[in-house]
């Protein structure tokens, strides 16, 4: 196994960050500009949605394409280190109209065709974003997909239960939150030795600056609660039929959030799907480590330039 600094010194051209009004809403943006992209690949987080988190992904992901592609990737709203919204709580519905929103305001002017990259919850607002953008979206890639409830996962309920409960859900934010009155190094140190003893320096500093923020955990778990309540309905089958040649799929081995049952309903439901499945051992949280960065950034790099042969 190559070591972390090995891995990432494929990874040369440094994101970029940005804080930018969506909507009206404070919204964290990193991205990549190629001098002369063939693409704009736009990539949509999970839930907590925190792009720093997938900063080796993303520089990955561009050096993985050659260049040949702006990245893009937006975080979801009030998930940043400062509370731009005091008080507020934002839906599953809402943070679509906000994906949406930054599309029709931020990337009318994108003259290349857009692929959609995105991880977990995420893979499901992607689907909606290829519904209304269906001429500037030619390929959608979801990795890890949470699309539909897992009824057979107890830790899964688990957290159906905490995020439903007001009480709780501002406990537990308040808990994490409290973190906060610990100095950074021993944040990192305490992060490093129990949540991330395996994790990347990118997934611990982010924990630390992101993670540690009441605003940012009540509006995690608030829209986790509305993914509940979405997601116990079927995927839209008829559609993801139509659009099976524009969808790709990486399944994990044992991903409670996108399990290998939903693998083979897609398989049965929508036959032209591209499917994967992950047996490297890396998880859900893939962003968390670098080699689990890589390697999926090249398996998303792959799965475009196989699509696109013009990009080889």
């Amino acid at each position: 196994m190559e070591s972390e600094k090995e891995l990432m010194n494929n990874a040369k051209t440094p994101v970029t960050s940005r804080l930018s009004r969506v909507s009206d809403l404070m919204t964290e943006i990193m991205e990549i500009q190629a001098e002369d992209p063939k693409f704009h690949v736009l990539f949509i987080p999970g839930n907590p949605g925190v792009v720093p988190f997938y900063k080796d992904f993303l520089e990955s992901l561009y050096e993985f394409l050659d260049g040949n592609a702006s990245i893009t990737a937006i975080g979801q709203i009030s998930q940043t280190t400062k509370d731009w919204e005091p008080g507020r709580l934002f839906s599953l519905q809402e943070q679509i109209d906000h994906k949406v929103g930054f599309i029709r305001q931020d990337m009318e002017g994108v003259k290349v065709p857009i692929i959609l990259v995105a991880h977990s919850i995420g893979s499901y607002i992607s689907l909606d974003i290829l519904r209304k953008f269906s001429e500037k979206v030619v390929y959608c890639i979801g990795l890890y997909p949470f699309l539909t409830l897992n009824k057979q996962s107890t830790k899964q309920s688990l957290i159906g239960k905490l995020a439903a409960s007001s009480v709780l859900s501002a406990t537990a934010s308040f808990l994490i939150a409290s973190l906060r009155l610990l100095p950074v190094w021993a944040a990192r140190r305490l992060v490093s030795n129990s949540l991330g003893a395996s994790w990347s320096d990118t997934a611990v500093q982010a924990t630390c600056t992101h993670l540690r923020q009441y605003h940012t955990m009540r509006n995690v778990l608030y829209m986790a609660m509305t993914e509940f309540r979405e997601l116990a309905a079927e995927p839209d089958w008829d559609f993801m039929r139509e659009n099976q040649s524009r969808l790709a799929f990486l399944f994990g081995i044992d991903d409670h959030w996108g399990p290998l049952q939903l693998f083979e309903e897609i398989s049965k439901q929508a036959p032209g799907t591209s499917l994967s499945i992950e047996r490297e051992g890396h998880t859900h949280a893939f962003c968390c480590t670098v080699a689990g960065s890589v390697w999926v950034a090249q398996h998303v790099a792959t799965l475009i330039k196989n699509r696109f042969t013009h990009l080889q």
